[in-house]
């Protein structure tokens, strides 16, 4: 798709219920990072991107007052695969210091779509302050737009496909100790697609 350079455009709005379904990540290109040696892979693939795809899930709030205790969940993506980390209440310290290492990183740019939340939780969580980081959801909006840009929106936009984006899955409990494959690729798919979009948007005329 050409861009133009003020933004990404559409020859028109597509309906996104019409368009054919976004395939999203592979199940076997999708490691939820459990092991010291799964750990060591994910750093070296990340620590040596130069753009990786990021986001968080947490469990849902419903009652009045009540304050998340997330994230549960912190998701990074390459090109090529999903890296999962569950942090639960007590997270493992070696897995937030590779998750420190990785947002904190300067040299790396995190790119993901409404990361306002995201990265105040992971600084309240976590203790790690993530820099170098791009919200798609407001770079990616066209000229004279007001509200920011979902992933759902910018996959029709972009690639002319839908992304599934079940409530269902999104509200379902993110802090569980065994997450179900729904929820992995669900996960999974929120990262990649992000670093797949800045990819075309960056090789088609952004500036």
């Amino acid at each position: 798709m050409q861009l133009d350079p003020r933004g990404p455009v559409a020859s028109s709005s597509p309906d996104e219920e019409d368009l054919p379904p976004y395939e999203g990540i592979g199940l076997a290109d999708i490691v939820l990072v459990k092991t010291t040696e799964q750990a060591a892979q994910a750093y070296a693939a990340l620590s040596t991107a130069d753009v990786i795809g990021f986001d968080t899930e947490s469990k849902p709030t419903f009652a009045k007052g009540e304050e998340s205790t997330g994230p549960h969940l912190v998701q990074l993506a390459t090109d090529s695969t999903a890296y999962l980390f569950q942090v639960g209440a007590k997270p493992d310290p070696a897995s937030v210091d590779l998750l420190k290492a990785v947002l904190e990183s300067p040299a790396i740019l995190k790119v993901g779509f409404g990361l306002g939340d995201d990265l105040r939780r992971v600084r309240a969580k976590l203790g790690i302050e993530a820099r170098n980081v791009v919200d798609l959801a407001t770079t990616l909006r066209r000229r004279g737009e007001r509200n920011t840009l979902g992933a759902k929106t910018a996959v029709a936009r972009f690639f002319g496909q839908r992304l599934a984006k079940s409530k269902r899955i999104t509200t379902t409990n993110w802090a569980l100790p065994r997450l179900s494959e729904q929820q992995i690729r669900y996960a999974a798919d929120d990262a990649h697609v992000a670093l797949k979009i800045y990819r075309d948007w960056r090789a088609n005329g952004a500036k």
